[in-house]
C-alpha cells in the first residue's frame, strides 16, 4: 500500500516522484440479479462515490453514469469451546451503473468445466463396470459367499 505522504525532497531535477493512491478496487460477483449495466466492485472504506467514479473513467476509462455505495458489515463467529466472539472486517461495495448501451457479464473463468465433468463420469461409469465384471466372475467360486452382488 502506498502512502499520501510526499516523498523526501531530494536535490536535483527533475523531482522523480510517484504518488499512487491509498485506494484499491475488486470486482465481486453479485449476489442477487441485477441489470447487465451494473457492476459491484468491493472497493476500500476510505473510498467515496465521487472516488470510485474517478477512478474507473481515469485509469480504466469506463463510462459511469452513477454509483451507489453500502457498508456490508462483517460476519460474526461464535468459538463454540471458549465463548468468544470473532468478526471479519467489514466490507465497502459500490454498485457502479454503466450507460443503457454498455452491458458487463462477469467473466467465466471455468468453461471447460463440462469436458472435465463429463470425463470424470465416464471414468465412474468404466470403473463401476469394470466392479461389476469382477463380481460375476468370483460370485460362482466354491467357498466365498454370496451375500457380494450389485
Amino acid at each position: 500500500m502506498s502512502t499520501r505522504w510526499y516523498p523526501i525532497y531530494q536535490r536535483g531535477n527533475p523531482q522523480l516522484r510517484v504518488f499512487l493512491p491509498n485506494f484499491w478496487m475488486k470486482l465481486v460477483r453479485p449476489t442477487e440479479d441485477q441489470p447487465a449495466n451494473v457492476v459491484t466492485f468491493a472497493v476500500s472504506t476510505e473510498m467515496t462515490k465521487h472516488d470510485v467514479k474517478n477512478y474507473l473513467e481515469k485509469i480504466y476509462k469506463v463510462p459511469v453514469v452513477d454509483v451507489r455505495t453500502r457498508i456490508a458489515l462483517g460476519e460474526t463467529n461464535r468459538d463454540l469451546t471458549y465463548g468468544y466472539v470473532t468478526k471479519k472486517d467489514d466490507v465497502k461495495l459500490a454498485y457502479v451503473t454503466m450507460p443503457k448501451t454498455e452491458a458487463f457479464t462477469f467473466p467465466d473463468l471455468f468453461a471447460s468445466k463440462g469436458e472435465k465433468q463429463e470425463k470424470d463420469e465416464k471414468s465412474m461409469d468404466e470403473s463401476k463396470e469394470g466392479f461389476r465384471r469382477f463380481l460375476d466372475r468370483n460370485k460362482k467360486r466354491p467357498g466365498t459367499p454370496g451375500w457380494f452382488s450389485i
